[in-house]
């Protein structure tokens, strides 16, 4: 008997500790440990009852259910697809989109599987933006279709408690064919524009050359009415400078002349009488005043009437008969003068020969890289 009241002792014991054991490890599994980086829905009994917030949380054991969902910002990568442009060109495209869960309630309660349900929007959104543009567009306007996008799906999951970050393009990759036709038109555009580029150096150097050549033809007539001006100025200079000592060895004569009477004269035609007759001549031919100095020698000699005696006649007298010498021959340039004229002369002729050779070496050079560009 005692050996029966032992063994139901025991097994008491052993399902009260078995009770106790069952007890703590009930109330264990109502603890939840929510990580920073997380939210959790709390369900009681198929009701919502809160959202658990990071750290330690205790729910009902064996009837509550904590579903936790991750508050990060996560990538999702849209499968690529083929689209048909606007232009009719088959395209494949792919995205990769990023979202971030703002509220936990409505991303669980809202739609089934948030990240699936954001893919196939981003995946139809995305035909229909591509088929409303050409494919030129497309390649040259990522940046466009990544923010139209983005705001479209943006909108659209804002009901199930997502943000959607950022959308990319991630590769835009038409059909063969199209490559192919793609590189021939890029091949053509490329050898028009370096025809015309070329066309338009020779233009331009065409056009420098014809004005190297203008401008030099230019400088090479003007240096030639300039040696010419300068040559009909020396001639003219010479011609003021002879006549000048001319008109001086006239109005030196004629005072020289003026205080000589007939007699004094007639020596002097008998001495050019003697040197004419000194001379190898044959032949002399005598004016009709001969007769006058025949006249004047025969007078001298006495056998003829007196002849009344000359008036001496002074400068002042002369200049007020004849005429001053700047009267008669203009004002003369001095010799200073004339050097500083001919020097401006000849400085003009180099500043326009340099001109000149620095024009042709120009329009006989080819144009550089810069200029034809």
């Amino acid at each position: 008997m005692v050996d029966i009241l032992a063994q139901v002792d025991l097994v008491t014991v052993g399902l009260l500790v078995l009770a106790v054991v069952a007890a703590v490890l009930i109330l264990i599994t109502g603890i939840r440990i929510v990580k920073p980086y997380e939210q959790a829905i709390y369900i009681l009994l198929g009701t919502y009852k809160r959202t658990l917030n990071p750290g330690f949380n205790y729910v009902f054991p064996l009837i509550s259910e904590v579903v936790k969902l991750d508050l990060r910002t996560q990538v999702l990568d849209v499968p690529s697809q083929e689209v048909i442009t606007k232009d009719n060109s088959p395209t494949n495209v792919d995205a990769i989109i990023y979202i971030k869960v703002i509220d936990p309630k409505k991303a669980y309660f809202e739609v089934t599987n948030y990240r699936a349900a954001t893919v196939y929007l981003a995946q139809t959104t995305l035909r229909a933006i591509i088929g409303d543009m050409e494919l030129d567009e497309i390649l040259s306007s990522r940046e466009k279709i990544n923010l139209r996008l983005r705001d479209i799906l943006d909108d659209s999951t804002d009901k199930w408690g997502i943000k959607v970050e950022a959308v990319e393009i991630r590769e835009v990759d038409p059909a063969p064919k199209v490559k192919t036709a793609m590189e021939e038109q890029t091949s053509a555009e490329r050898l028009r524009r370096a025809a015309i580029l070329r066309a338009d150096g020779d233009k331009r150097a065409a056009i420098l050359s014809a004005e190297g050549s203008k401008r030099a033809r230019i400088l090479q007539a003007e240096g030639v009415r300039q040696s010419k001006v300068l040559e009909a100025e020396g001639e003219r200079l010479a011609i003021i400078l002879q006549s000048q000592g001319e008109a001086q060895k006239l109005r030196i004569l004629a005072v020289g002349a003026g205080p000589l009477d007939s007699k004094a004269l007639a020596v002097l035609s008998m001495q050019t009488m003697q040197t004419l007759g000194y001379s190898q001549s044959t032949k002399w031919i005598l004016p009709f005043e001969v007769t006058k100095v025949l006249e004047g020698m025969s007078e001298f000699l006495g056998v003829s009437r007196q002849t009344p005696t000359r008036e001496v006649c002074d400068i002042d007298g002369l200049e007020k008969a004849v005429g001053k010498p700047e009267d008669i021959l203009g004002p003369i340039p001095t010799p200073d003068e004339l050097r500083s004229e001919l020097k401006g002369l000849e400085d003009i002729m180099a500043k326009e020969k340099a001109e000149a050779e620095a024009i042709g070496a120009l329009g006989s050079g080819k144009p550089d890289k810069e200029m034809l560009l």
